[in-house]
């Protein structure tokens, strides 16, 4: 029998797992969504940020200087790499901004196994939040509940740049249509360089929000590219509240799924095939999730309106 206890705490493992890929996502839709721009490097970002954040703790032993590495170092790549290849493929169709950004993530990849080994890096939980807090009756790790209020303070950001500043209608209506926002005097490339360097930026803080509780490691971005790519498309391209609600559905359905199936399964079936259908069945619930959404809704669940 599950008890409320046990279905709650996974619940907090969900809306933590979710905050973190809306970390991911939100910064990964502004670039697909906003500019139109397939950015498979994303998920490199990400491993960047983790490894700049672990390297500066090796040679410093200060988890402050390696949460700022991480998030000015990987908006410092942001900037590099737009500037050097993606800028100059703005014009062009999406199967070329697949080919070069996969080309980066294999290239990233492979610098940093050559620069620091293909041994994981560890960063460890700050002192302070290397504790547990009771949440309505339920011990749960002080590191992870602060992993969901960065990313709820990252979220009402988030909103707040894009509806409620100056920023943030430039990129709206940049996104709707360029060219008539660039005729009215906006720098349409300066903003495009802008975007970039912030989804970098929040790719990185993901990185490290991660680092503490992951293994950093060569190719650590690609698993979790991948599941957000399916928390943009379910929440809608190019909606950053869309990008919110998605991950923590995703997120939750994920984590509750991995963690009851095998469970559930015991009920009907063998032990051992209900250990083995379980994980396998669970794995598969966000792309079913992703089926059904995109078969009644085919723009996503909060798709922006363009209109």
């Amino acid at each position: 029998m599950l008890s409320a206890m046990l279905v709650f705490s996974q619940l907090l493992n969900g809306l933590q797992y979710g905050v973190l890929l809306f970390l991911l996502a939100a910064g990964l839709t502004l670039v697909f969504g906003i500019m139109s721009f397939v950015n498979l490097a994303h998920g490199a970002l990400y491993m960047m940020g983790a490894y700049f954040a672990a390297l500066t703790f090796k040679h410093t032993e200060s988890l402050t200087l390696a949460f700022a590495a991480a998030v000015f170092g990987s908006i410092l790549l942001g900037i590099v790499l737009e500037r050097l290849a993606v800028s100059k493929l703005y014009s062009r169709d999406h199967l070329d901004h697949v080919l070069v950004t996969f080309g980066l993530v294999l290239f990233f990849n492979e610098v940093v196994q050559i620069l620091w080994g293909t041994q994981p890096y560890f960063l460890p939980v700050p002192g302070w939040l290397d504790s547990t807090i009771s949440i309505f009756g339920v011990t749960y790790p002080a590191y992870r509940f602060a992993i969901i209020v960065v990313g709820l303070l990252v979220a009402v950001g988030a909103h707040a740049l894009i509806h409620r500043t100056r920023l943030g209608m430039l990129i709206r209506a940049g996104s709707v249509n360029p060219r008539m926002v660039g005729a009215l005097g906006v720098n349409i490339k300066f903003l495009n360089a802008l975007l970039f360097a912030l989804g970098a930026g929040l790719a990185g803080l993901a990185g490290v929000m991660a680092s503490p509780i992951l293994a950093i490691q060569s190719g650590m971005g690609d698993h979790v590219l991948i599941t957000t790519l399916v928390v943009i498309v379910i929440g809608g391209i190019g909606s950053v509240s869309g990008a919110f609600y998605a991950a923590l559905i995703v997120g939750v359905v994920d984590t509750l799924g991995r963690a009851f199936l095998p469970l559930i399964f015991r009920g009907f079936m063998e032990r051992d095939l209900a250990n083995a259908a379980g994980p396998a069945v669970a794995s598969m619930l966000i792309y079913v999730l992703m089926a059904v959404v995109l078969a009644m809704r085919p723009h996503g669940l909060f798709a922006p309106n363009r209109g």
